[in-house]
C-alpha cells in the first residue's frame, strides 16, 4: 500500500535494495536545545576549532554534536514503538546484546555480531556543530549532593560530624539551552516505509546526550527534506554558510540567545542556495514546499491505525531482506 500523496513513488524502492542503488534522502534538521544537554567525551564537552564561516575567515570553537550521539536515540525511540505495537521483543533483540537482524531497526540503522552477522547501516549522520561560539553556548554548573533534611550539612552518619558541610561537591559543564546545531540526516535507497519509519524517529526523539533521563531535552525541527542521487553538503559548510546569512543581517547578538525565526530563516534560505550549487540530480521539498509533506507524515504517525501499518509494512520488508541477504538467515525465522 502507498502511504504518501505528495512524494512520487519513483523516489522510493518497492523492497529493500541489497546493493546501493543510488537513491538518497536527505532530512534537513535543526536541532535545538531545550534544557542543559551534555554531548562529551571523557568528562569535557566536545568541541571543535573551525573556521565561522565560509567567508568569515575567522576560526572559532564550535560544540560538536558526534553522530553517534544523534543516532543512537532516534534508533531507540524507534525500537521502543516496535516493542509497543508487538513487532519485537526485548528477548529477541537487545540493543547492542543480542540483535535480531530481522527488524527495521537492524535492517535500517545496522548492526554488527562478530562472525553471526552484520548490516551496514543505511542511514548516514554525520558530526553536527553549534551556529555558535562555544564560549557563549555552555555555562559551567557546581553540583552538589543533599542529604535528606534537605541542606549540604551531614547528620554525621558514615564518619562525619553532624553539621559538617558535605565535599561532594563537583562542576559540570552544560549546553545552554536555545543553543542550534543544524544535522543532515541521510538515508539510503529508502523505500516509503523506511522512509516514514526514520522520519518518525527525528520528530519523536526528544532527548540527546548523557543523563537522558534528567536533561538532554533537545527539539527537532525539520525544514525539509531532499531526494537526490547522491549526498549533498556537510553539516559544517551548512552552519558556516546560516552563520555567514546572520551575521550580514546582524542577527547574531552575542551574548543573547539567537532567536529561532531567525535562525529557521537562515537555514531554509542558505540550503536552498547550496543545493544550486551541487552537482547532483534532486527534487527539494523546503519551507512552504515542505509543508504539505510534513502534514501528510504527522497525520499518518499520529494515528495509531496508520502508525501500525507503517511499521508493520516495514517489518515485513524489513524481514523479507534478512531472509534473503542476512549471513545466518537461516537462524532467522519468518514471523
Amino acid at each position: 500500500m502507498n502511504f504518501l500523496k505528495t512524494v512520487d513513488a519513483k523516489h522510493f524502492h518497492a523492497e529493500i535494495p541489497y546493493k546501493p542503488m543510488g537513491k538518497y534522502v536527505h532530512f534537513l534538521t535543526i536541532r535545538v536545545t531545550e534544557s542543559y544537554p551534555l554531548f562529551q567525551t571523557d568528562g569535557e564537552l566536545n568541541k571543535s576549532r573551525v573556521r565561522a564561516g565560509i567567508e568569515d575567515k575567522i576560526t572559532i570553537s564550535r560544540l560538536t554534536m558526534f553522530k553517534r550521539k544523534q543516532s543512537t536515540p532516534e534508533r531507540l525511540v524507534g525500537r521502543e514503538l516496535l516493542r509497543n505495537y508487538g513487532l519485537m521483543t526485548a528477548g529477541e533483540c537487545e540493543y547492542n546484546v543480542k540483535f535480531a537482524m530481522d527488524n527495521p531497526d537492524c535492517i535500517i540503522y545496522g548492526f554488527a555480531i562478530g562472525d553471526s552477522g552484520s548490516e551496514k547501516s543505511k542511514v548516514v549522520v554525520d558530526t553536527a556543530f553549534s551556529i555558535t561560539d562555544f564560549a557563549e553556548s555552555h555555562e559551567t554548573f557546581t553540583l552538589n549532593a543533599p542529604f535528606e533534611n534537605g541542606t549540604m550539612a551531614s547528620k554525621g552518619e558514615n564518619g562525619s560530624k553532624p553539621g559538617e558541610v558535605t565535599s561532594r561537591i563537583n562542576q559540570q559543564d552544560h549546553i545552554k539551552p536555545q543553543i542550534f546545531f543544524p544535522s543532515i540526516v541521510t538515508l539510503k535507497d529508502p523505500t516509503e516505509a523506511s522512509f516514514l519509519y526514520v522520519f518518525n524517529n527525528i520528530l519523536r526523539t526528544r532527548h540527546y546526550g548523557a543523563q537522558t533521563t534528567r536533561t538532554g531535552r533537545v527539539r527537532n525541527e525539520l525544514i525539509g527534506v531532499v531526494f537526490a542521487d547522491g549526498e549533498i553538503l556537510s553539516n559544517l559548510r551548512w552552519t558556516q554558510a546560516i552563520y555567514d546569512y546572520m551575521n550580514k543581517k546582524t542577527s547574531l547578538n552575542s551574548p543573547e540567545p539567537l532567536n529561532e525565526d531567525d535562525v529557521i530563516e537562515a537555514a531554509t534560505n542558505t540550503i536552498v542556495n547550496l543545493m544550486q550549487g551541487e552537482f547532483l540530480v534532486h527534487e527539494d521539498f523546503i519551507g512552504e514546499q515542505f509543508k504539505p509533506l510534513l502534514d501528510e507524515v504527522k497525520a499518518i504517525t499520529a494515528k495509531e491505525e496508520q502508525l501500525k501499518k507503517m511499521l508493520k509494512k516495514a517489518d515485513d520488508e524489513a524481514k523479507a531482506y534478512a531472509q534473503k541477504h542476512i549471513k545466518g538467515k537461516d537462524k532467522v525465522s519468518a514471523k
